[in-house]
């Protein structure tokens, strides 16, 4: 299988960020991928929320997501586009960070809301609220492919193993990050984490990521990863925007859970005793 990552600099201009996936999406097809993920907000990068607001629709009526899904159906491509934000359905001026699996028809296969919200204050002075405007997905989600199981998760979620121990119970053969990770914490924690989460599952992790200085003021980490089953990093796109193209190779899961079988050993482990 052939994969292309889209590096972005995402911005506050929806319909910019969308033309720039459609270009990525036709000219991954020109360099053969069988498919192409874009990172999470790909379509819009805003933190402010009153600025944002006309930008943000729910799934039904958003005009990206159908450019998305007529680019991958006249290029033949499949294509994660990342995540959007759209409004809740069930719960009128909130929001969910949503990320899509569609196929080479644009017909969408699967649809996962990120589970865990980014609140944290940093030593650098950044603060993140996103439970203020968000709500957290419940369920984890995996597609198949053509090429194998496919498991959704968005940034934040790759801090939490109980996620990726139900991509993992479930027998994925890759998982999908796409992320807009800061860059104090990247520079720390973006790559150990990547590996430890492809090593634990025994598959690849495919982590498109936001790079650079962006309109709204954040700056992001880049470094968007293809990291194989053993833990070795294939790909690493450094800091600039652009496409970078990997060729993976799925025996690799294979092998390596034949080597060490940690899906089959994983037991039921309750609370901690405490003495």
């Amino acid at each position: 299988m052939r994969i292309a990552l889209l590096q972005m600099t995402s911005g506050i201009d929806p319909v910019a960020n969308t033309a720039a996936i459609v270009d990525a999406i036709g000219a991954a097809k020109r360099g053969g991928a069988d498919m192409l993920f874009a990172p999470e907000m790909a379509v819009l990068l805003d933190s402010d929320r009153v600025r944002s607001a006309s930008g943000i629709v729910v799934e039904s009526d958003s005009d990206a997501l159908k450019a998305i899904c007529d680019a991958a159906r006249d290029e033949g491509i499949w294509v994660h586009p990342g995540s959007l934000p759209l409004l809740s359905e069930g719960d009128e001026g909130r929001r969910v960070n949503r990320s899509f699996v569609i196929d080479n028809t644009g017909k969408i296969r699967a649809h996962y809301d990120k589970i865990h919200r980014f609140d944290v204050t940093l030593a650098s002075g950044e603060s993140w609220r996103e439970s203020n405007v968000y709500d957290g997905g419940t369920r984890a989600v995996a597609v198949d492919t053509p090429w194998g199981g496919l498991g959704l998760a968005i940034c934040y979620d790759l801090r939490f193993p109980a996620l990726f121990d139900a991509l993992g119970n479930a027998r994925c053969d890759m998982i999908a990050l796409p992320s807009a990770f800061t860059v104090p914490t990247g520079r720390e924690h973006w790559h150990v984490l990547i590996r430890a989460r492809a090593i634990e599952s025994a598959c690849f992790m495919i982590a498109p990521a936001q790079t650079g200085e962006h309109e709204d003021g954040r700056r992001t980490y880049g470094h968007s990863l293809v990291v194989d089953p053993w833990g070795r990093v294939a790909l690493d796109m450094g800091e600039e925007a652009g496409l970078g193209f990997a060729d993976i190779d799925m025996q690799l899961v294979a092998d390596a859970r034949a080597q060490i079988p940690v899906l089959d050993h994983r037991r039921t482990i309750g609370e901690a005793e405490i003495y």
